[in-house]
């Protein structure tokens, strides 16, 4: 009986290494590779092995007779995204797929091997820093520790390691959130020394970091939320989709009453992954949530919340949703609450009736449609919770005499008024400035070469603050690699500077910055 992968998977190709028959696909050196939501197993090619579920730090794959009925789906999912493929290899419409004619088993083709990485024999050890301890920190971490002989310094200007990992994941993904596991053994490397509440920028300057270490790599994510650049939008009331996920994941510098969820209608800006965790949050039962690492101040507001309804709103159309096709099954399989489209645009249902299968749109087919009377409260006649989504329409204005009432939007044969006690922007994030950075502010990052950065030797950078906010946790895998690839590049070809001072004065700086 084949395996096939879930809704969690992370895609940083973990269980693509231990695959004995290459039956995972799209890997690493296939082109597809970083575009697909998530890998695929082969059930043609797979050998039952389970070598791939033993691998996955996610927890994302099963085999199909174990799977449950919330993931019966994607044994389908699986098979045919190599049906799709048809007689080309997935991900490389030009390449023989090296399967076998009939339905006996698929035998897919093997890459070529590929050294890119060649150290001298005496490669000495090196004093590397990394300035974030997430996801894409730790990738770059893991792999100068576990490839070369570097002494790492691992840096995180919050009180508690884990990054996005610990303060972005929603507590109802435990699976996700054991990615963490497998960094945390790293905290405790013995060719590791971890400063927890340090912050770069306030303790310490870049300079004097690196003058400490042979190089600097910043892993610093994109903490900062987007605006939507209509009036009223800092209302009372009208808050950041990253500050909701800061606070119900008991974030330091979030308040715990940060929140107030004493409205019956929500409305959610955004309809990307971010944007169906606080939807789904919002309207979760609160009992189902008690046994998860959600902040306790989190878990009492949503025990006493009045919010019945969640709408989320789209600019575009379904086929543009924002949201990957796991996220968004895994809401119709939300117990005790109804999934609805606002169908006050004809558009809108042609659009869901004529998605293909594999289309993201495809998985709103079969739900409710109907044009919404947002004259009426959502919490009338008893009806179940419930989320809305309401496609072609942009917030105009938020609007209120002090706090936030309603948000005016688009749509239809023109604007309107939804009736909405909270609002919540998730139309994305960007980075922030770095002291002692350069720093691109049309796209939030900080220029580099294939993760150098500009005009810095020896300082690097990692993760979102790289490439900006996109792709999940394992994109960062493929990012690290190159990252320390030009890292270790350069200090073969001798271009690193030669630091000033070891670890010793380096730790007595620390200690006498943070008194």
């Amino acid at each position: 009986m084949a395996f096939a992968i879930t809704q969690t998977c992370c895609s940083d190709a973990t269980c693509v290494s231990v695959c004995p028959v290459n039956c995972i696909h799209p890997t690493p050196e296939e082109r597809a590779f970083g575009s697909t939501e998530m890998l695929h197993i082969d059930p043609k090619a797979c050998i039952d092995c389970g070598a791939c579920a033993d691998a996955c730090p996610v927890d994302a794959v099963f085999p199909v007779d174990r799977l449950p009925d919330e993931l019966r789906e994607y044994e389908r999912i699986n098979a045919a995204y190599f049906e799709e493929a048809g007689t080309a290899a997935p991900g490389d419409a030009e390449a023989p797929a090296g399967r076998a004619e009939g339905t006996g088993p698929t035998f897919h083709d093997w890459s070529e091997p590929s050294f890119d990485r060649v150290l001298p024999a005496d490669f000495g050890p090196l004093r590397v820093a990394v300035v974030g301890t997430g996801p894409a920190g730790m990738y770059a971490a893991r792999d100068l520790l576990l490839h070369t002989p570097a002494e790492v310094t691992l840096i995180d200007r919050l009180p508690v390691a884990g990054g996005l990992v610990r303060y972005g994941v929603a507590p109802d993904h435990p699976a996700t959130r054991k990615v963490g596991e497998s960094f945390a053994r790293f905290h405790t490397h013995p060719r590791v020394r971890t400063y927890l509440g340090l912050d770069v920028g306030t303790h310490i300057t870049a300079e004097e970091l690196a003058a400490h270490h042979d190089a600097v790599v910043y892993a610093v994510g994109a903490s900062a939320d987007r605006r939507l650049g209509v009036p009223g939008e800092d209302r009372p009331g009208s808050i950041s989709a990253t500050t909701f996920v800061a606070w119900y994941n008991a974030h330091p510098e979030v308040a715990p009453d940060a929140v107030d969820l004493s409205a019956e209608r929500v409305v959610v800006v955004g309809n990307g992954n971010v944007a169906l965790d606080v939807a789904r949050i919002l309207v979760s039962d609160p009992e189902t949530l008690a046994g998860t690492e959600i902040a306790g101040h989190a878990l009492a507001e949503l025990r006493r919340s009045k919010v019945r309804e969640v709408v989320l709103l789209g600019r575009r159309g379904p086929r543009d949703a924002a949201c990957t096709r796991s996220e968004l099954l895994a809401l119709r399989h939300l117990p005790g609450v109804d999934l609805l489209i606002d169908d006050h645009d004809p558009r809108i249902g042609a659009a869901i009736d004529a998605a293909a299968a594999e289309d993201t749109a495809a998985v709103l087919r079969g739900l409710a449609r109907e044009t919404v009377d947002w004259s009426l409260s959502p919490g009338a006649d008893g009806q179940p919770r419930r989320i809305v989504f309401r496609f072609l329409s942009a917030p105009v204005a938020v609007c209120g005499s002090e706090e936030t009432g309603a948000v005016r939007v688009t749509g239809g044969a023109g604007e309107l008024e939804i009736p909405a006690g909270l609002v919540l922007r998730a139309v994305g994030s960007r980075g922030v400035p770095q002291a002692g950075l350069p720093f691109d502010e049309a796209t939030g990052t900080v220029p580099h070469e294939h993760g150098r950065v500009t005009g810095r030797p020896g300082t690097y950078v990692v993760g979102w603050i790289k490439r900006g906010p996109s792709g999940g946790i394992g994109a960062n895998r493929t990012c690290a690699a190159e990252t320390v690839g030009s890292l270790l590049a350069d200090a073969v070809a001798g271009a690193l500077p030669a630091p000033s001072g070891g670890p010793k004065a380096f730790r007595r700086l620390v200690r006498r910055r943070r008194r």
